[in-house]
C-alpha cells in the first residue's frame, strides 16, 4: 500500500494522478461501519477497472478545536490503521494533515484540491460524513458539484441489534470495560500497541513479572480493572493477564497515572524495548484496593487462572 502525506497548501498534489475510488473519513476504529464504507469503495475500483484508496485526517478535529479533556483519544493510532487497511487490500492512502488551513476551506474548494485534484472518480462516505469549512459540505454537495467527472456513493448508517456502530458508542463501551462487546463492533479485539518499559518491578518482587507498555498518553484504554488478554512481541502471541489502572494496594489513585501491566502466561524472557501489542478479550474485574499484600498475591492467582480458561475457549 502507498501512503502519501497531504498538507494544504504546501503539498496537495502528488505524482501520480490516479485514477481512484476513494472512501473518505476519519475512520478512528475502523470498526464495521467504517469497513462497509471502505469495502465498498474497494468493490466500485474492481468495477470500474482502478485503484482503491482511503483519505484520512491526522490529527482527530478535536485536538484543533477542542481544548483539555474536550479532546477525543483515539481508538486506533495510525501505524496501526495503516496496518489495517492493507489487510484490507487498499492500494492507496492519503493521509491528510488537518489544521486551521485545512479547516477554512470551502466545500468547493476542498473538491477542487483534493477530489478532482488528485484524480478521484468515485468517493463514497458515510451518510454522516462532512467537509470544508464548519463542515458546511455534504455528500449530497459531493454529487452536485462532480461536474460528471466523478461518481458518488453514500454508505446509510450501519447497526447491530441494538444501535448505530459507532467511535463514539465504542468509546463509551470501553470507558466501562466493554471490551467484549467493543470487538464485535470492530469485528477484531480492541488493540493497544506500545513499547515495554522499565517499571517498579512490584511483580516480579509478588511472583507474577509483567512486562509494562508505555502507551500513547492520545490512546483511549479501557476502564481500570484485570482482562484476559492476548500479548504479541516479535510476531509471537502468548496468553496474559493484564492490568490497567493505578495500583491503589500501594498508590494514592489521585497522584498516578494508570498504568498497562501485563503478566504473561507461561513465558520468561526479558522484553525491555520492545513494541508490543496487546489485545483485550474479557474483562476479569475491576481494579480493587487490598487490605494486604497476601490478599492481593491470593487475588492475582485467582485472576491468572480466571484468565487461562477465558482465552483457552478461543481455541
Amino acid at each position: 500500500m502507498e501512503i502519501y502525506h497531504l498538507h494544504y497548501p504546501s503539498q496537495t498534489t502528488i505524482d501520480d494522478k490516479g485514477p481512484f475510488s476513494l472512501a473518505i473519513g476519519f475512520f478512528d476504529g475502523l470498526h464495521k461501519g467504517h469497513q462497509t464504507v471502505i469495502k465498498e469503495a474497494k468493490a466500485k475500483a474492481e468495477q470500474l477497472g482502478i485503484r482503491s484508496a482511503v483519505m484520512t485526517f491526522d490529527p482527530h478535529p478535536s485536538h484543533l478545536f477542542g481544548k483539555g479533556r474536550e479532546k477525543i483519544g483515539y481508538i486506533t493510532k495510525y501505524p496501526e490503521k495503516s496496518r489495517l487497511l492493507e489487510e484490507m487490500g487498499i492500494d492507496v492512502l492519503f493521509i491528510v494533515t488537518f489544521d486551521w488551513d485545512l479547516a477554512s476551506l470551502s466545500p468547493e474548494r476542498f473538491i477542487e484540491i483534493f477530489i478532482k485534484g488528485l484524480g478521484i472518480k468515485h468517493v463514497t462516505a458515510g451518510f454522516d460524513f462532512t467537509f470544508g469549512s464548519k463542515g458546511a459540505g455534504t455528500m449530497e454537495q459531493m454529487a452536485s458539484l462532480s461536474n460528471e467527472e466523478y461518481g458518488t456513493t453514500v454508505i446509510e448508517k450501519v447497526t447491530d441489534s441494538e444501535d448505530k456502530i459507532s467511535s463514539t458508542r465504542i468509546r463509551k463501551l470501553l470507558s466501562e470495560g466493554g471490551v467484549e462487546k467493543t470487538a464485535s463492533l470492530l469485528g477484531r479485539p480492541f488493540r493497544t500497541v506500545g513499547t515495554v518499559i522499565d517499571g517498579e518491578k512490584r511483580g516480579r518482587l509478588l511472583g507474577f513479572p509483567t512486562a509494562n507498555v508505555s502507551i500513547d498518553e492520545d490512546t483511549i484504554l479501557p476502564a481500570n480493572g484485570v482482562y484476559a488478554v492476548l500479548f504479541t512481541i516479535n510476531g509471537q502471541s502468548y496468553k496474559g493477564v493484564c492490568n490497567v489502572g493505578v495500583k491503589p494496594t500501594f498508590h494514592d489513585p489521585a497522584k498516578v497515572k494508570p498504568s498497562v501491566e501485563v503478566h504473561v502466561l507461561d513465558f520468561n524472557a526479558d522484553l525491555y524495548g520492545k513494541e508490543a501489542t496487546v489485545d483485550w478479550i474479557a474483562r476479569i474485574r475491576p481494579e480493587q484496593k487490598f487490605n494486604s499484600v497476601d490478599e492481593l498475591i491470593e487475588q492475582i492467582g485467582k485472576d491468572k487462572e480466571t484468565a487461562r480458561l477465558l482465552l483457552n475457549k478461543m481455541n
